[in-house]
């Protein structure tokens, strides 16, 4: 079974059991997860199935969407509600204006310092075990982009903000750097991811709902194709003779597939497909050798079975 499946991970579950839970019902073996939610989180998580485990690289880079509830006046120790209140502030004073003057400085390419309560390793042990053992490891700050911080509601002492921002943003540190700058402190109170790339919420299936799918024997139509994920990368189609040269390891000549000789960029990646429209895999160009080089191939099997046993 190869392909991605839109779930959408409940609160209190871990996104590891949610990979767990899926193997279950799917009775796929290889599966992974494309971007950790904690278990206070709720909302999109794309779950890889075969084949598909070998784009999660890719879905790591796809921009993703959150709707974050903050809690004004309340700082914890793992800048969310789970956490100890360490400081409480006063809210009297703060309203929309006040937040609208300090969203700019979280948005576009900022410095985020990793919670201690967070997943990042150190030593290959996760931080949240040192912070929970009272140890404190020094990090270093992290550049990462926030495309889009909007407020779309004000109940004090809750606000709620949509962001859109690329891989590694912690969400529970815009919340708990916003009640800084504000001078009353803050914590994640909720978080809902709303999408991942080309994933977004309305699609998602619950676990159960993902259980009835698989029991109907419907799974099929709930399943993306691997290459769902690679839309952003230009393709090509080659012959024959060329995706057995790519399946067999070996690269081909830049000039065989000039209706995208023009636009190379040197390292570039491309998808490709078979004359019969079958997604072969991912190749990248080489400036050296002027030539297409394979970076993934999906397909598996003798080259002359690739109509009859495509990866789709």
């Amino acid at each position: 079974m190869d392909g991605i499946l839109n779930i959408h991970k409940p609160l209190d579950m871990t996104s590891f059991a949610v990979v767990s839970a899926v193997k279950k019902i799917s009775g796929e073996k290889h599966i992974g997860h494309a971007g950790t939610l904690d278990p206070q989180a709720t909302g999109v998580l794309p779950i890889c199935l075969g084949q598909a485990t070998r784009v999660i690289e890719f879905l790591f880079d796809e921009t993703k969407t959150y709707r974050a509830e903050v809690e004004l006046g309340r700082t914890t120790d793992t800048y969310d509600s789970s956490g100890k209140v360490i400081k409480t502030g006063d809210i009297s004073e703060i309203n929309r204006e006040l937040i609208e003057q300090a969203l700019p400085r979280f948005r576009g390419s900022i410095n985020q310092m990793p919670p201690m309560y967070s997943a990042l390793k150190h030593k290959g042990k996760p931080l949240y075990k040192f912070a929970r053992a009272g140890i404190e490891i020094e990090r270093k700050c992290r550049a990462v982009r926030v495309e889009r911080l909007d407020i779309v509601d004000l109940q004090p002492p809750l606000v709620t903000l949509e962001i859109v921002c690329g891989k590694g943003t912690y969400i529970r540190c815009i919340a708990h750097d916003l009640g800084e700058v504000l001078g009353c402190g803050g914590n994640m109170k909720s978080l809902v991811r709303l999408r991942v790339g080309p994933f977004g919420l309305e699609e998602a299936l619950t676990l159960p709902q993902l259980e009835e799918v698989f029991r109907r024997g419907k799974s099929y139509q709930y399943l993306y194709p691997v290459d769902h994920v690679l839309m952003n990368f230009k393709a090509m189609v080659v012959n024959s003779a060329q995706q057995c040269s790519l399946i067999h390891g070996a690269a081909i000549k830049a000039e065989m597939v000039p209706e995208i000789e023009n636009s190379i960029i040197h390292n570039s990646l491309s998808r490709v497909y078979t004359e019969q429209g079958f997604f072969l895999g991912m190749v990248r160009y080489d400036l050296e050798s002027i030539s297409w080089k394979p970076e993934k191939i999906f397909f598996r099997g003798c080259c002359k079975s690739i109509e009859a046993n495509p990866c789709e």
